[in-house]
């Protein structure tokens, strides 16, 4: 037996990630344009880092606030206040360790041996591997495409609902093919959780990276108090902080001392330097979202119109996040097609299969970087989809 063989089963048989496994092939090539992860180009904003510098010059180097510093809370309450036109006490919220610390406690709070969890597909992979990790079943409920964009069938997330479902996960806008839900949307999901007595766990992470009039729409703009809604997120995309590794929970008050709980047992509470430059960003940041907003627009257009002047590539624009999700015809194999495309055209992308249902025969690209650079990329795929 191979030692790996002792370990606990699920933890064992952990898929790899698609992604990195592409990255691996061309990671350090020289002239490479790397559009395969999910963050933008630039460093974290000063104003941030210095906060964060300033707080660790001054000693903040001590065990911290469980559920994270009041002013911390404070400022996500405003920030919800300004943004979504919600009034939420301090204590509705839970730092977290990033938003995949935050996705596990989710997870682990609502469903677990024997359990199912329903999901959109494709999508970020990281969400069913953990639930799959925690003993839970994934349950993918693919989308639809069309070149009018990506849609959710209602009667098939229906029934995809068992007697052991506990929890719905929902991406919007979402990671990697940009579907945003409309309100009406969010009105069937929510009405759903409420029939089957489930819980939703929103993923809102690119509320603000929406392309049409304002922010995307949430279901904090429909829901009740009392609704069964989990809200996680992260600091990473809107503030360029993807390393920080600085997340929230937006939670019922009833549930503080639970997640105070679990983030005890798993990471005993974020570094309080870091929180500091997590409230700059609340507090400060607002025109720097928005900028990156507008240029990350700028950017998506530049690739849909390159790509679709080539006659081959099957996309449709997204309304929301900062993902291009296409496909080329003729194209089936993602994987293979993407090192060739690292071969060939010094292009990094994710391939779609790393996605999951659905994914297969997509490519995932990360347009949240420097004009010039997109146009670039744009230009050498176009080439490459020519030359095929």
């Amino acid at each position: 037996m191979m030692i790996a063989d002792h370990l606990r089963r699920a933890a064992a048989l952990a898929p790899e990630s698609g992604i990195t496994s592409v990255i691996g092939h061309g990671r350090g090539r020289d002239g490479l344009i790397p559009l395969w992860v999910g963050e933008g180009d630039l460093p974290t904003p000063a104003f941030i880092s210095d906060a964060a510098a300033a707080g660790l010059r001054d000693g903040e180097t001590f065990y911290t606030w469980q559920r994270g510093l009041p002013e911390l809370r404070q400022s996500l309450a405003a920030y919800y206040q300004r943004h979504f036109g919600r009034r939420f006490a301090p204590e509705e919220f839970i730092v977290t360790g990033g938003g995949m610390h935050a996705i596990l406690m989710a997870l682990q709070a609502t469903a677990g041996d024997g359990d199912e969890v329903a999901y959109l597909s494709p999508a970020w992979p990281n969400l069913a591997a953990a639930a799959e990790i925690a003993g839970a079943r994934a349950v993918p409920v693919t989308l639809d495409f069309s070149p009018n964009g990506w849609s959710l069938d209602f009667e098939r997330l229906e029934r995809a609902i068992t007697p052991k479902t506990k929890a719905l996960f929902i991406n919007s806008p979402s990671n990697p093919t940009g579907w945003t839900a409309s309100e009406e949307t969010l009105r069937h999901i929510l009405d759903l959780s409420r029939r089957r007595g489930l819980w939703l766990l929103a993923d809102e992470i690119y509320a603000l990276f929406h392309y049409g009039e304002g922010r995307a729409p949430s279901l904090l703009d429909i829901a009740e108090p009392d609704d069964r809604i989990i809200f996680v997120n992260s600091f990473s995309k809107n503030w360029a902080m993807t390393g920080w590794r600085v997340g929230w929970l937006r939670i019922h008050p009833e549930l503080q001392l639970v997640f105070e709980n679990l983030v005890q047992y798993s990471n005993s509470g974020v570094p309080q330097f870091l929180q500091r430059g997590a409230v700059a960003a609340l507090d400060q940041g607002d025109g720097f979202i928005f900028e990156q907003v507008a240029r990350a627009r700028k950017a998506r257009d530049i690739v849909c119109r390159a790509l679709a002047a080539t006659g081959r590539a099957r996309l449709a624009t997204p309304p929301g996040a900062f993902y291009l999700f296409f496909g080329i015809d003729g194209v089936s194999d993602s994987r293979r097609a993407a090192i060739e495309i690292i071969d060939r055209a010094n292009v990094g992308l994710a391939p779609g299969s790393a996605f999951g249902a659905g994914g297969e025969g997509f490519f995932r690209l990360c347009f949240h970087r420097r004009l010039e650079q997109v146009e670039e990329a744009a230009g050498r795929l176009s080439a490459w989809i020519a030359g095929r």
